[in-house]
C-alpha cells in the first residue's frame, strides 16, 4: 500500500490548527493589553497568498489522486467479476469432463458386454444364432427368427452410438467451456494491465502531491514563523506600554509570562510476541513488527522471510493478482495470504492498492493495519471484501501443506 496522503493532509492541518489556536491565545493577550489594535498578528500578504495558492493547487491534484483511485476501484470490481466467472466456467468445465468420463467407462462397458456375447458365441460354435435360425419351422418362423436377431445387434449398435453420440456432444460442450476460459483469461490480463498502468499513474501524481505537500508545509511554517513574530512584537510593546504606565504612576509593576505547548509522538506499532513451514509461518506473524502504517504488504513479505520460505515482493494488489485463486472457504489452509485488490474502507490507497494479510487458523486472519491485528475471516472478508472482493492461495505460487 503506499503512503497516505489523506493522513498526512490530516495530521498537518490539525498541526496548523494547534498553532493557529496557540498564536491566537498570544495575539488575544496582546489585543487585550493594546485597545488600539483591532486585528490579530498575522503573517504578510505575499506569505498568505503563496499559502493560499499552494493549498488551492493541492486541493486540485488530491481531487485528481481521488479521481484515479475511484477509476481504479471500478476496474477492480470489473476484475473480480471476471475472476468469479472464470471460477465458474472451471466448475463447469470439470463437471463436464466428470460426465465425459462416465460416459466413456459406460461405453466401454457395453462394447465389452458385446465382446463377451461375440465370444461366448464364438466358442460355442455360433450354434446359438445357428440353431435359433435352424430350428425354423416354416419360412415365416425363419424370418421372424432372423428379425429377433437383428433386432438384439440393432440394440446395441444403438447404444453404443447413442453413447458416443453423448460423448461427442460433451467434448464440444467442454470445447466451447475451454474457450470460453481462454476469453476470459485474457480479459483478466487486460484488466490487470490496466490496473498497473493506473497504479503507475496514480505513483505520479502522488509524487506531485507530495511535492505540493512539502510546498504547503514550508509554507505553513514560514507563515507562522511570521505569526509569532509579529506577536511577539506586540506583546513587547505591550509590555513597553505597561511599564511606562507604572513608571508615570510611580509604582512597580511585575509580570509574568506562560507558555505551554504540545508535542505529538506517534505510537510504536504493538508487536504480538508468541514448527512444518506452515507453523513457520505462523511464528514469525506474531514475531514481525508491523513496518509502519499503509505498509501491509511488506510486512508479509517480512513475515514469509522471517518464516525461512523466501523473499516476494509486491504490494498487495500484486499478490492479490499473482497468487489469490479461490474464495472457497474449504480451500483456505493455514500460510496462505488472503488478499483484495481494492476496497473503499481506508480511503485511495485501499481503493488503489488493497490489502493482504495471512491466515493463521482458527478463522483468523492477522494483518499490518499500522498494528498488527487479528480478525476473524469473517469481518476481514466484511470489512476489506466491498470492492474486489478476497480471495486466497499460496504465497508464491509455494504450498505449505
Amino acid at each position: 500500500m503506499s503512503p497516505n496522503s489523506d493522513s498526512i493532509l490530516s495530521q498537518e492541518l490539525s498541526r496548523r490548527t494547534a498553532l493557529k489556536a496557540l498564536f491566537g491565545a498570544a495575539s488575544a493577550a496582546v489585543l487585550f493589553g493594546l485597545p488600539t489594535r483591532a486585528h490579530a498578528a498575522e503573517a504578510s500578504k505575499e506569505t498568505t497568498d503563496k499559502l493560499n495558492a499552494a493549498q488551492a493547487q493541492l486541493d486540485e491534484v488530491q481531487a485528481q489522486l481521488d479521481s484515479i483511485a475511484n477509476e481504479y476501484a471500478a476496474l477492480a470490481n470489473k476484475n473480480a467479476q471476471t475472476l468469479n466467472d472464470i471460477e465458474g466456467v472451471q466448475g463447469q468445465i470439470d463437471s463436464t469432463q466428470a460426465q465425459i468420463d462416465e460416459k466413456k467407462a459406460e461405453l466401454k462397458k457395453k462394447r465389452g458386454d458385446l465382446s463377451d456375447r461375440v465370444a461366448a458365441s464364438y466358442k460355442s460354435g455360433g450354434t446359438n444364432i445357428l440353431s435359433l435360425l435352424l430350428a425354423s419351422g416354416s419360412f415365416e418362423e425363419l424370418v421372424a427368427n432372423a428379425h429377433y436377431v437383428e433386432k438384439i445387434n440393432k440394440s446395441d449398435r444403438d447404444a453404443i452410438e447413442d453413447i458416443q453420440t453423448i460423448q461427442a456432444e460433451l467434448d464440444a460442450q467442454k470445447t466451447e467451456l475451454e474457450a470460453q476460459k481462454a476469453d476470459l483469461e485474457k480479459l483478466k490480463d487486460q484488466q490487470t494491465a490496466q490496473m498497473q498502468d493506473m497504479q503507475a499513474k496514480q505513483q505520479e501524481v502522488q509524487t506531485v502531491l507530495n511535492g505540493l505537500s512539502d510546498d504547503v508545509k514550508e509554507l505553513m511554517a514560514q507563515r507562522d514563523s511570521e505569526i509569532l513574530a509579529a506577536a511577539q512584537a506586540e506583546e513587547a510593546a505591550r509590555k513597553a506600554a505597561a511599564a511606562a504606565a507604572a513608571a508615570n504612576k510611580n509604582n512597580s509593576y511585575s509580570g509574568g509570562s506562560s507558555s505551554g505547548g504540545g508535542s505529538y509522538a506517534p505510537g510504536t506499532p504493538q508487536q504480538n510476541a508468541g514448527s512444518g513451514k506452515q507453523q513457520a509461518v505462523v511464528n514469525a506473524c506474531y514475531s514481525t513488527p508491523s513496518p509502519g502504517q499503509n505498509w501491509c504488504a511488506a510486512w508479509v513479505t517480512n513475515v514469509f522471510r522471517n518464516a525461512g520460505v523466501g523473499y516476494f515482493g509486491g504490494n498487495a494488489c500484486d499478490m492479490f493478482n499473482a497468487w489469490c485463486y479461490s474464495s472457497d472457504r474449504s480451500a483456505l489452509q493455514v500460510g496462505m495470504i488472503v488478499a483484495d485488490s481494492s476496497h473503499s474502507g481506508t480511503g485511495a490507497p485501499g481503493l488503489i492498492y488493497g490489502h493482504v494479510g495471512i491466515y493463521v487458523g482458527g478463522g483468523i486472519v492477522m494483518s499490518n493495519e499500522g498494528a498488527i491485528t487479528s480478525k476473524s475471516l469473517d469481518s476481514f472478508i466484511s470489512f476489506y471484501g466491498t470492492g474486489s472482493g478476497v480471495r486466497w492461495g499460496w504465497l508464491g505460487g509455494i504450498a505449505l501443506s
